[in-house]
C-alpha cells in the first residue's frame, strides 16, 4: 500500500495525522497536557491509536502478527470479534484514541464491552475521541458530548441527542418508521 493511501487506515503510527473527513477537517486538535505528551515524542513512547472503521479489516490483515500489536489472527474472528481484539490490545493505557464509527462491526453486548473500555481508558488519563452513531457509546459515563448537525456542534446531555431521540422513538413504534421504508 503507498504511502499516500496508508495514512487513511488508521493504526498506532498514524496517530498524528488528521484524518481527512468532512469531520476531521472541522476539527482542531485541542488536547490537554497529558493528551499532547501522549501524542508525541519518541516512537516507542506515544500511546494512541487511530480507528477508522472503513479501513480497519485490511489494516488488521496488514499488520496481524508483527510485533507491537497483538498476537491473534484477526482473519479467523469475525468482524466484530476482530474488532474488539484490536480495540482491547491497542487501548490498553493512557494515550490518544481517535475513533471513527467503532460501532460498525459490533452487537449490542460488543458496544457495552467497548463502554466499558472507554470508561476505563477515561479514568486511566486518556484522552478519546469518537464519532458515533450509537447511543449505547455516546452514554458512556463521564463522556463530553458534542452532537454535530444542522445546527452545527453543540455540547449535550445524552437524553438530548437527536439520535437518542430517533432510537426511542423506532423503539416504541417500529411501524411508524419502516412504513416509510416498506411501502411502495
Amino acid at each position: 500500500m503507498g504511502a499516500g493511501r496508508a495514512r487513511w487506515a488508521g493504526g498506532s503510527k498514524y496517530v498524528n495525522d488528521r484524518p481527512r473527513t468532512v469531520l476531521g477537517d472541522l476539527l482542531r486538535w485541542e488536547t490537554t497536557a497529558a493528551g499532547a505528551r501522549q501524542k508525541s515524542g519518541p516512537r516507542t513512547k506515544r500511546r494512541g491509536y487511530f480507528l477508522r472503521a472503513e479501513t480497519a479489516f485490511g489494516f488488521m490483515d496488514a499488520v496481524s502478527g508483527m510485533r507491537g500489536y497483538w498476537d491473534e489472527d484477526t482473519s479467523e474472528m469475525s468482524h466484530g470479534e476482530g474488532f474488539l481484539t484490536v480495540l482491547s490490545t491497542m487501548f490498553r493505557e493512557p494515550g490518544f484514541y481517535l475513533m471513527d464509527e467503532p460501532e460498525a462491526a459490533l452487537s449490542f453486548t460488543s458496544c457495552l464491552r467497548l463502554v466499558n473500555l472507554l470508561h476505563d481508558l477515561g479514568e486511566s488519563g486518556a484522552q478519546v475521541i469518537c464519532a458515533t452513531h450509537s447511543p449505547v457509546l455516546a452514554a458512556t459515563p463521564g463522556a463530553d458530548i458534542i452532537e454535530v448537525g444542522e445546527h452545527g456542534f453543540r455540547r449535550t446531555k445524552w437524553e438530548d441527542l437527536a439520535l437518542v431521540d430517533h432510537w426511542r422513538r423506532y423503539m416504541n413504534n417500529p411501524a411508524a418508521y419502516l412504513r416509510y421504508v416498506t411501502e411502495e
